[in-house]
């Protein structure tokens, strides 16, 4: 594995996960009903999933190899302070997705999910005027798209907040 880049393995990791993640959707029991078998979505998101992982796997292939390209720079200060620093970003993304979870029961799905992507946005985008009003609506019409999807097109029951309990 000397020869093979990081990103290389890591696919090659998300490649056979995705190969799980098919062979467990086959083990879903399909009760006859006469509609959608349930293991539908899982076997689609499956096999979405494995499509991105081989393209990540032959992008890693035909990555540049030169030493630019492939040496990882790491935290400039040693310690926890450097290393908290440098993952600065991923730590805040956590941390948010961790406050939308916890106040997913009072804002619930509609409410909350835009509230978790209009800030998640703003943190890695930037915070100007014009970014405001973009990330504001990408945030509204990403989230209202997959909520109206998924509750009238797919009739599945989202979480409800105590907010506005309706939605």
């Amino acid at each position: 594995m000397g020869n093979l880049s990081r990103d290389t393995i890591v696919s090659i990791i998300l490649l056979v996960f995705c190969g799980f993640l098919i062979w467990a959707g086959f083990q879903i029991r399909d009760p006859q009903f006469g509609e959608l078998p349930p293991a539908a979505w899982p076997q689609a998101v499956s096999y979405v999933l494995t499509g991105f992982g081989l393209i990540y796997f032959f992008q890693s292939i035909l990555a540049d190899r030169s030493t630019e390209s492939s040496e990882q720079k790491g935290p400039d200060e040693a310690g926890l302070i450097g290393w908290l620093k440098y993952y600065s970003n991923p730590i805040a993304c956590f941390a948010l997705y961790f406050l939308f979870l916890y106040t997913l029961p009072f804002f619930g799905t509609l409410i909350g999910g835009t509230l978790l992507v209009f800030l998640l946005l703003s943190l890695l985008g930037g915070i100007g005027p014009k970014q405001i009003i973009l990330h504001a609506t990408i945030a509204i019409l990403s989230v209202g798209s997959m909520w109206t999807l998924f509750t009238f097109g797919l009739r599945v029951l989202l979480p409800r907040g105590e907010i506005m309990p309706g939605i």
